[in-house]
């Protein structure tokens, strides 16, 4: 339905995105309205479409799906709108001297005849001219949502664009509409594509065609890839835009010779790619190979004493292939070390620290997530720190891989030896800012089990180092005999190898009773079973307590067994209602004292203290963070929030998108992490969810005690499913071209 009206008082409005809730008068009542309203203040008129909803809290509401802001209907309303402060050089006593002098012609005069202005006394000429310009501003504001609403972009998007183009939005827009594609993520092509024909754009305009190629190369970096295959983009473009294939080599020649993309022919195949992601893989291989064959200036001399003495002292006996891995490491430059669980990894990592420490050198640790950073402190006992923090890039690096900024600046890294924790899910943009801040001579130790998940963004690092053959790496294959009595890391290698978890009858007597596997194909069975587990079961197995040591681990977001269905039943089990918890709805999320949560999104200007034994304060709090939701306050609104590395934050009402539960987690979500006990639902979704190395992944998390609920079908469908879409990197052919 369809409303105008003045907007009377904007109770809520979120700075960030232009989310608000306001009071709104139309012509037979006063309703609230909610919705993504940017450039709209007091006083404003709008014609708002949208549909009444019931909020089980506020009760009705007008919520707006697209709006125009209109002029004033009436004098009084042109007058307040005049008065709320949005024009320059105008407040009320002289919006109300306008009005009664111009009356219906007040808006003419803002238009047409500006110098009249100056017959008010306080209003010089040059001043009158300043007034109407800024009244003409804002007129090209209140056109531009309902402007960019023909071409499927929201309201919420609006302001960044206008922000981009300034007040010549409109008319860039109207000349050259694929503008959006380049200045919004994640756009409706097609819409887009379908407005420009419609206002006369040719078929075969090369700004059409640039715009479809650009779109193209876009999308397949959302599934990881960095770069595609020359002829499959010539068919997609030639399919999405329905033109002959000599237009669209002709603009691939052209965004070639403006260093738009890249060609490169590898191996008898030609690849296209952004130049962004070319730079960066390029960078990063020239970095790793410059690196590895500077002089080795941190090597140890005494290297085989050294490495006793620190045995010695940490009363550790290290296996040949630890030995062998420490000693590369010393005698390299660059060194990968890779292996499942239960092979030794943080052995090797701990005993480096403490060698180049004996040699008075500095080490730094470092992993991709604050999780990950979080348990690597743990285990080693040193500090690590992620890889944002170290490098000091903060907000500097958007979300938005399709404007990668290449060319600034990070903090170079003080260090003797870098080594990064977790490195299969480091993206290629991550590792070239790394490289960047690494001097020659500093070594570097990349660490990580390459049978993970690969990096959300785009990249496949770790596995295109270790397939290039070019940089020093050990293959640590053996689990230790204390690892080798856990049925988790038996059957996580087992599982890898793409072999089913081990039978009865294979387990020798002194196996660890921390793996349960229970075989179930109903969905509602499965999540009884979650549920009682979550519950009392596992407290009267062993003392688990789901708040401090338990952790639903799920292939999916979606569906009866995803996060959003088992989050909602988990919170009722885990922390039920009661009078003594403050609750605060947002959106369809209930969040609750008490409440297990997780940072989505990374927050590099979020205040943070410390309360231990000194007073700590500082900022950021980053994607895959967890915490527990400690007070709701009313009347502040905000929210306190514990981190789990003891950190307090403070959460305005309008920053709770940053948050959502974490009583359940997809498998993407915990990587980096470990928790004592997993509980892993998995039942029929999309297969490309249904992998081994996700399910390897899901395993690898428990530390103490790993429960599986599913069906065997299923189950077995994920091992021998090793289709894990092979991404499109060229990191591997840089390396070996140096």
């Amino acid at each position: 339905m369809e409303i105008t009206g003045e907007v009377k008082e904007i109770i809520y409005k979120n700075e960030l995105n232009s989310y608000c809730i306001a009071e709104f008068e139309t012509d037979n009542e006063e309703i609230t309205i909610v919705g993504y309203l940017p450039f709209i203040n007091v006083g404003d008129t709008i014609k708002a479409i949208g549909n009444m909803v019931e909020h089980p809290e506020y009760g009705e509401q007008f919520k707006i799906d697209t709006f125009e802001k209109v002029l004033p209907q009436s004098l009084d309303a042109l007058e307040r709108y005049l008065s709320n402060g949005t024009i320059k050089g105008v407040g009320p006593s002289t919006a109300k001297k306008i009005i009664e002098t111009f009356g219906e012609e007040t808006i003419h005069v803002f238009k047409m005849e500006p110098e009249k202005l100056a017959q008010i006394k306080g209003i010089t000429k040059d001043r009158a001219f300043e007034i109407a310009q800024s009244f003409i501003e804002n007129w090209e504001i209140w056109q531009i949502v309902g402007f960019l609403d023909k071409f499927g972009i929201g309201p919420q998007s609006a302001e960044t664009i206008y922000k981009k183009l300034g007040v010549n939005a409109m008319e860039e827009i109207q000349a050259n509409p694929y503008l959006l594609v380049d200045l919004v993520n994640k756009v409706d092509f097609s819409q887009i594509d379908k407005m420009a024909l419609d206002i006369g754009m040719d078929i075969t305009n090369e700004k059409r065609i640039r715009s479809g190629i650009k779109h193209a190369l876009v999308l397949i970096t959302y599934n990881g890839h960095c770069s595609v295959l020359y002829d499959n983009l010539i068919q997609f473009v030639k399919n999405l835009l329905h033109i002959e294939e000599e237009y669209i080599e002709n603009v691939l020649i052209n965004m070639k010779a403006k260093d738009e993309l890249v060609i490169v022919d590898i191996e008898d195949k030609e690849w296209v790619y952004l130049m962004p992601y070319y730079k960066a893989e390029k960078a990063v291989a020239e970095k790793l190979i410059t690196l590895d064959r500077y002089k080795n200036i941190k090597y140890i001399d005494r290297f085989k004493n050294e490495l006793e003495l620190v045995e010695k002292q940490s009363n550790i006996q290290l296996s040949d292939m630890q030995k062998e891995a420490i000693k590369a490491i010393n005698e390299n430059n660059v060194c990968v070390i890779t292996g499942g669980p239960g092979t030794g990894k943080t052995t090797i990592i701990k005993t480096i620290i403490e060698l180049y420490k004996q040699n008075n050198m500095k080490p730094v640790l470092c992993a991709p997530t604050g999780r990950a950073a979080k348990r690597m402190t743990e285990t080693t006992g040193s500090e690590a720190k992620t890889l944002h923090r170290l490098l000091e890039i903060g907000s500097i690096v958007s979300d938005d891989t399709q404007n990668v900024n290449m060319d600034f600046s990070v903090a170079p890294i003080d260090a003797d030896i870098i080594i990064v924790d977790e490195m299969s899910m480091v993206d290629i943009f991550l590792m070239n800012y790394l490289c960047k801040a690494i001097y020659n001579g500093t070594k570097l130790v990349l660490v990580g089990d390459v049978n993970q998940l690969p990096s959300v963004g785009p990249g496949n690092v770790l596995k295109d180092i270790i397939e290039s053959e070019t940089i020093t790496t050990i293959t640590l294959n053996k689990i230790f005999r204390q690892a080798a009595k856990s049925k988790i890391i038996v059957n996580s290698h087992r599982v890898n190898d793409g072999d089913g978890f081990i039978s009865k009858e294979e387990m020798e007597e002194n196996y660890l009773e921390d793996f349960f596997y229970i075989d179930e194909g109903n969905k509602s069975k499965i999540l009884y079973q979650v549920i009682s587990l979550s519950g009392e079961r596992l407290k009267k197995y062993g003392d688990y307590d789901f708040l401090r040591n338990i952790q639903v681990i799920t292939p999916t977001k979606k569906g009866e067994l995803g996060t959003k269905e088992l989050n909602k039943q988990l919170q009722e089990t885990v922390n039920p209602a009661d009078e003594t918890k403050k609750e605060r709805k947002f959106g369809e999320t209930i969040f609750r004292e008490g409440d297990r949560i997780m940072q989505i999104k990374n927050n590099y200007e979020m205040y943070w203290e410390k309360h231990g034994n000194t007073f700590e304060t500082g900022s950021g709090v980053f994607n895959g963070e967890f915490g527990t939701i400690e007070n709701i306050n009313e009347k502040e609104k905000q929210m306190q929030i514990r981190f789990d590395d003891d950190k307090l934050a403070w959460y305005q009402f309008n920053e709770l998108e940053q948050i959502e539960h974490a009583y359940a987690i997809t498998v993407h979500k915990s990587q980096g992490s470990e928790f004592d006990v997993v509980i892993m639902p998995i039942s029929q979704t999309a297969p490309m969810l249904l992998t081994r190395n996700l399910l390897y992944t899901g395993m690898t998390r428990a530390k103490k005690l790993l429960i599986i609920i599913g069906n065997k079908n299923i189950v077995n469908f994920m091992i021998r499913n090793v289709d894990n879409k092979k991404r499109n990197t060229g990191l591997a052919y840089q390396l070996q071209c140096i």
